[in-house]
């Protein structure tokens, strides 16, 4: 999350966990969609990265921490499955 602060890192952690808590239809506290959306947006940095994707700002990170904290989502609903 290149170009925000700390503070910034953690509304946008909390948001990307809440909408991708939303869109694979859970039910997490404000704790777990922190942690799921600041892990997302590792994930997504990563392959963002992979990809050769720059962004910065606000709403870049939010994007691309939103995408990988779906992708987590979706990676632990298929172990759990198993």
């Amino acid at each position: 999350m290149s170009g925000v602060g700390i503070l910034s890192a953690i509304i946008i952690g909390i948001l990307a966990g809440w909408i991708a808590e939303k869109v694979m239809k859970r039910d997490h506290g404000l704790f777990t969609n922190l942690i799921v959306g600041l892990i997302g947006a590792l994930i997504g940095g990563f392959i963002a990265g992979l990809i050769d994707f720059p962004f910065s700002g606000f709403i870049a990170s939010l994007i691309v921490s939103t995408l990988g904290a779906i992708l987590l989502l979706a990676l632990l609903g298929l172990i759990r499955r198993r």
